[in-house]
Formats: C-alpha cells, sequence, structure tokens
C-alpha cells in the first residue's frame, strides 16, 4: 500500500508466513477475521481480530490463512440509522475469489491458490468493427447438447467442449457474451416459490465463478477447481479465435431490500455501500431493493478491482454492464456521464483493449440515457431494436389494418447506416451494439408468433415482462400449421436477422435466434431454469434453412466492409474506415427531406461506399421494401457503378449471384430485403 492508495491490496494476500486479509468498512468499530473446521463449517476454530488504518481498512495476518481454507469476517459498529452491524453473522468477504456454500443464507470464503498454466494461450483481440457477439447462458447453451459428454452439458467445460466451439465457428461469431457468472444466489420470494434465478442477475459475490456452472467434479474438488475450468473454457475459446465477454451485474446485489439478507455488504457497511434515505431506506434504482451507491470510493474500487482481476487473472476479453447508468450516478443521484468509474475503467492500463458495453438505462430518475456515455463505451442500442421491430412486425400489423406509421423508413434508415442520430461523431458507429432480441424479452421467433406476453409460468399473474415487445402474430396467436402464417413469420424472421447482421455498428445475436427457437410466449423467463429456455439440438428443416441463413450473412457481413464500417463518414472530407452513404428512393432518385415524411414510403435503397485504409474498395446496395406483395423497384445509376450483383434476399436466397445492370428494374415479393455488391464501371483504356 501506498499513501496515494489506501484501497490497495484489498481481500488476501499471500505473505512468508501465511497470508493477509485486507478489508474496508469505514463505519464498523471492530472486525473479526473466523476460520471453520475442515469437516464442520458451522464451527469456527480461530479468530483474529483485524487492526484498523486511518483510511478504514482493516486487516490481520495469519498462517492460517492459505489456498483451501474457509474463512469470514464478523463485522460490530453504532447502532444507527443505515446501519445493520450484527457481530454473530459471519459474512463474505467482498474481494474473496473462491466461495462455498453451507446453507441456503451462509456462504463462506476460501483462499486460492490461482495458478493455472496458460501456456500460449492469448487474447484474440477481435477489432470492434469485426465482432459478432452471441448473448448464451453457460448452462442454457449446452444443457440439451447430445454431442457433449453428460457430466459437461450446461459447464463451463461445456461450453469449452469442441462441439460446442466448432458449432460457434461455424456459424461465424467472434464472442460469446456470458449471463451473469459471478456467483449469485435466488431472490428469498422465488427460493419460496420453489424457484429459482436462472438467469443470475443477483450477485453475491464479485470475485468468483458461479460454483454450480462448473461440473460436478469440480464442484467437488471445491472453488480452487471451479475457477480452474472456469479458465480452461476461457483458454479453449481463445485458442479457438473466440473472446470472452460477461455480463456483470454491479448496480446491486443479492442482499435485496429492508429485512433481506445480510451476507456481506450490508453487515460490513451497509450506510457506506449502499444508497440510502436520512432514515436509512433504501433509495433502489435497479428495481431489485438496494442500489450500490458509486459516490463512495470503495463501491467504486471493488468495480474496478473486480473487472480487472477478471480481465487480467481470468483473461476475460471484455464486460457489458448491467443497469450501467447506476454506476455513472454521482453523488446527488444524477448521471454523469464523465464520472470516475466509467472514465477510469476506460482509461486504465492495465484494462487496455477491453470492451465495455453500457446498458444505457436503470429506472432511476433521467435513468435512460442511450447515447450519452463517454467515449470508449460502446452500449446497447435499444433504438435499433425499436426500429427494427415497428418497421418490420408492429408497422406490418398496422398496415393490415389500413394504418401507416409516418417516420417508421426513417427510423430504420438512421438504425441501418449506425444511428447517427445517438451517439457523437467522435464514437461512431461501432458505440452502437444492435441487437433486436436479448435475454429479457420475446425470442426471435416469438417476436412473430405471439401480439402479447405470456409469462403465468412465472407466478407472478402475467405482470412481470415488458408489454411493449412491437411485436405481431401474423393472424394466430402461437403455434399454427396455417402454411401462409408460417411462411409471413419465417419471411419477417429473415428481415430481422438481415437488418441487425447487416447493419452499422456491432451486431448481437440471442443465442437460439439463428434457429428460431421459442419460449412458447414468455417474455422474461429469468426464472425458468428448464427445457422451456434451454437450447433444444434437434433442429427441424426450417431451423436449419434459417440458421444458414445466418451463417450466409455473417459470411457476407466479413467479406463486405462497407457493411462494418468504424467511423462516421464527414461530408467531402475523406474519412478512412468510413462508409459514404447516399439514400435513393424505389424508383431509383435519391431522397430528399419529403421522401422520408411520407407515409408510403415503405421501400428505400441504402447504397453504402467504403474508404478503407488496408482493405480492397467496398460498394454494396440493400434494397429495404416494407411493402408486403409485389414492388418494382427500379436500381440506381450510381456513379462508377455498371451493375450490381445478387449477393443474398430475405425472399429466394437460391436466387444470388444474378447481375442486374444500374438502372433496370427488379421485382420484389415484400416484405424484402436485398443484399447487392456493386460492379465498378471498368476503367477506359489508356491512351498509348
Amino acid at each position: 500500500m501506498t499513501p496515494e492508495d489506501p484501497f490497495a491490496g484489498l481481500g488476501v494476500r499471500s505473505t512468508a508466513s501465511g497470508g493477509e486479509l485486507r478489508i474496508w468498512s469505514g463505519t464498523a468499530d471492530a472486525v473479526e477475521l473466523c476460520f471453520f473446521d475442515s469437516s464442520d463449517p458451522h464451527w469456527i476454530t480461530s479468530t483474529v481480530p483485524l487492526e484498523r488504518d486511518a483510511h478504514g481498512v482493516w486487516s490481520g495476518r495469519s498462517p492460517l490463512l492459505v489456498p483451501g481454507r474457509r474463512y469470514g469476517v464478523r463485522v460490530s459498529g453504532p447502532s444507527a440509522p443505515g446501519n445493520t452491524f450484527n457481530p454473530a453473522t459471519v459474512l463474505l468477504d467482498p474481494y474473496a475469489r473462491g466461495v462455498s456454500r453451507v446453507s441456503p443464507t451462509m456462504w463462506q470464503s476460501v483462499v486460492l491458490d490461482g495458478a493455472f498454466d496458460w501456456g500460449a494461450s492469448s487474447k484474440p483481440a477481435v477489432p470492434l468493427d469485426r465482432s459478432v457477439v452471441y448473448e448464451a447462458h453457460v448452462r442454457g447453451l449446452t444443457k440439451l447438447n447430445p454431442a457433449l459428454p453428460a457430466a459437461l452439458r450446461g459447464t463451463y467445460a461445456g461450453l469449452a467442449h469442441e462441439s460446442t466451439i466448432d458449432y460457434l465457428q461455424d456459424l461465424g461469431v467472434t464472442a460469446v457474451e456470458l449471463l451473469p457468472v459471478h456467483a449469485f444466489t435466488s431472490e428469498r420470494r422465488l427460493v419460496a416459490q420453489g424457484r429459482s434465478n436462472y438467469w443470475g442477475y443477483n450477485s453475491l459475490a464479485y470475485f468468483a465463478p458461479h460454483p454450480s456452472y462448473a461440473s460436478t467434479a469440480a464442484q467437488r474438488s471445491g472453488p480452487e477447481a471451479v475457477v480452474g475450468e472456469f479458465k480452461g473454457m476461457v483458454k479453449q475459446l481463445h485458442e479457438a479465435g473466440i473472446e470472452v465477454l460477461l455480463d456483470v451485474v454491479y448496480n446491486h446485489t443479492a442482499e435485496e431490500g429492508i429485512g433481506g439478507n445480510r451476507l456481506s455488504f450490508r453487515g460490513i457497511d451497509n450506510s457506506s455501500y449502499y444508497r440510502q434515505a436520512a432514515g436509512g431506506e433504501y433509495v433502489d434504482m435497479t428495481g431489485c431493493g438496494n442500489t450500490l451507491d458509486f459516490s463512495n470510493e470503495a463501491a467504486i474500487r471493488l468495480v474496478h478491482d473486480s473487472v480487472r482481476y477478471w480481465a487480467n487473472e481470468l483473461q476475460v476479453d471484455g464486460f457489458r454492464f448491467d443497469l450501467a447508468v447506476t454506476l455513472g450516478r454521482d453523488a446527488m443521484g444524477a448521471f454523469d456521464p464523465e464520472h470516475p468509474l466509467l472514465l477510469s475503467l476506460r482509461d486504465d492500463p492495465a484494462l487496455a483493449g477491453v470492451k465495455l458495453i453500457a446498458e444505457p438505462w436503470d429506472v432511476g430518475p433521467d435513468g435512460w440515457q442511450t447515447g450519452h456515455f463517454p467515449p470508449g463505451w460502446s452500449e446497447w442500442n435499444d433504438h435499433f431494436r425499436n426500429a427494427s421491430r415497428s418497421f418490420w412486425l408492429s408497422d406490418t400489423a398496422a398496415g393490415r389494418h389500413g394504418h401507416h406509421a409516418a417516420g417508421s423508413t426513417g427510423k430504420l434508415a438512421t438504425a441501418l447506416a449506425g444511428s447517427a442520430d445517438l451517439f457523437a461523431k467522435e464514437r461512431g458507429p461501432l458505440a452502437s451494439v444492435n441487437f433486436v432480441t436479448a435475454h429479457d424479452g420475446f425470442t426471435l421467433a416469438d417476436l412473430t408468433a405471439y401480439d402479447v406476453k405470456h409469462n403465468l409460468a412465472n407466478g407472478e399473474e402475467n405482470r412481470d415482462g415488458t408489454d411493449d415487445n412491437r411485436s405481431f402474430n401474423f393472424g394466430v396467436e402461437g403455434e399454427t400449421r396455417d402454411r401462409k402464417i408460417l411462411a409471413d413469420r419465417r419471411r419477417a424472421m429473415r428481415n430481422l436477422l438481415g437488418t441487425l447482421l447487416l447493419s452499422a455498428g456491432v451486431p448481437m445475436i440471442t443465442a437460439g435466434d439463428e434457429y428460431g427457437r421459442t419460449q412458447r410466449g414468455n417474455n422474461n423467463a429469468y426464472c425458468q431454469d428448464s427445457e422451456l429456455t434451454w437450447l433444444s439440438w434437434e433442429r427441424t428443416a426450417w431451423q436449419r434453412d434459417l440458421h444458414g441463413v445466418v451463417r450466409t450473412l455473417l459470411r457476407l457481413r466479413r467479406e463486405n466492409a462497407a457493411l462494418r464500417p468504424s467511423r462516421y463518414a464527414v461530408h467531402q472530407t475523406p474519412t478512412p474506415n468510413a462508409s459514404e452513404i447516399t439514400w435513393y428512393s424505389r424508383i431509383g432518385e435519391m431522397m430528399i427531406s419529403h421522401d422520408w415524411h411520407d407515409p408510403e414510403a415503405r421501400c428505400i435503397q441504402y447504397f453504402a461506399s467504403s474508404t478503407p485504409d488496408e482493405e480492397t474498395l467496398n460498394q454494396v446496395l440493400l434494397v429495404v421494401s416494407g411493402i408486403e406483395g409485389a414492388c418494382s423497384v427500379r436500381l440506381p445509376q450510381h456513379e462508377g457503378v455498371e451493375g450490381f450483383e445478387l449477393l443474398w434476399t430475405s425472399e429466394d436466397d437460391a436466387a444470388r449471384g444474378t447481375l442486374h445492370d444500374a438502372g433496370t428494374e427488379v421485382s420484389l415479393d415484400g416484405p424484402a430485403l436485398v443484399l447487392f455488391r456493386a460492379v465498378s464501371t471498368p476503367a477506359p483504356p489508356r491512351e498509348r
């Protein structure tokens, strides 16, 4: 520790005579380290009183503090509004690298050695413009995979298995974004109902992998083996060129609201770690009962140290921060894009190259902040989601009833081109993580099969989950054998996937959408740990076809630089790695202001020309038709373009490869999305 860094070295550190524990509590008046019997986890065999320094850091040494040892702390302090000290409660060390569950409400910290042979493995360092994120659940991804040994299904090791990696590589994604893997527990309400928290957004320990995602053999061997299995998973994915991103929940903890379990922070320094009103009531900006207070330096340092640990010791490539607006709230509760935590994560040399992705909202005042995070951060783009769903689904439903949504086409166009209306010029299109679905909400297939949510299985009388789905069932709620409805639904899925994977920005696919997975209309399956949420590996013919569409779209994205710019183009200013964009109407004329506001204008043409500094010049034309039925489109006569080669269409993928002269008409059967590559006009012969 240095005078400039009073928080250095928190947690357990090895010493020549055992180990040292350092833990912060600015309010406590006594802290005691407890050791447990190796065979009876309820028997405290010895204790060590910790000493406080001038900065509120309590420390103590013991020869017993060695790898494999289970320990905890007991903390006492003054009785006052906001304090919840109880010296009889054994608490988790907030910096514990390993955890062991003793009872439903009691966990113990475990000292780890941390040694691991990474060999020649290194981070793939995939550039953002090449990144394609695959959001998945550790258990759900492989639980039903018959290619895996039964003992590995639904585990870290199962994700690292060659069959899983082969599947991800074949699909064409570059990163898996895992739903929370910090050790977590289920809320008391769910336990009382006989349910569990499947998603994991209820963090218990910010430095320890969730034990039950490890194989049974690793769990029996203890926390050291659990961490080793997690590291082995990262190593195998890296060797395959696939990055590992983690969905992390630093905005609240599993201790819930008033009356919740005292597990760690609540017993160590409740009034400092959590936002509270003057009377000690929690200020809940997360909807989960408590909110960590990031105007407190200890909370800031906790998150920063945790991210550093996972990024460096466990070699994780990036993080998606749940309810990230909470992380940027100041002492008054206002969001500050220049918040010290947001900037320190971005500017820390030890985190250079680590991908930082914000979920740019929470449930507090002014909680929606899409586009307002600082440069260096990317953000989930809910505007992209809404524009895509509206254009292809809810507006189609409205059109069948004779209604049209003015401006809908313009919103989709803005989303396709990288959402420059949201993100500052210096941030560029890669600040946008584009998605049509995510873990919460309808699956892609359910967006096309249900008009309303069906969440009765969650035990909340269908009150949970959003009602703003922007979905369309195409005439029947749920399952049907009607061929026309099924064809319409599958066309809509192809259009949504095409929009996602051919747009500027960083695309995120939700696991299972590549083959049309259903949750039977449940749009909030957070407590469903069953075949409802696990991925099926048995595919019907149409699901195999849809999977093939995703593979094709990802290949086309890789091959065409104009689809993945890293900068916004600047008018009449050469900008490397941008895409210069021209918009054309269905009759091949440049779009003017009036065209964007015409509710009948449901067909546009998006011409993008790359400005590469490494790749060769690339020009593409994306035709977007939201018109149901036949639609004639005249291809534009763009300077330097002789014709257009058909690369993909959501109508009939077998038609690809055909050539069309510039200025000629093509007939579409919409709604449809069609991608062409521009064929350049041959250069005139040189004079001799």
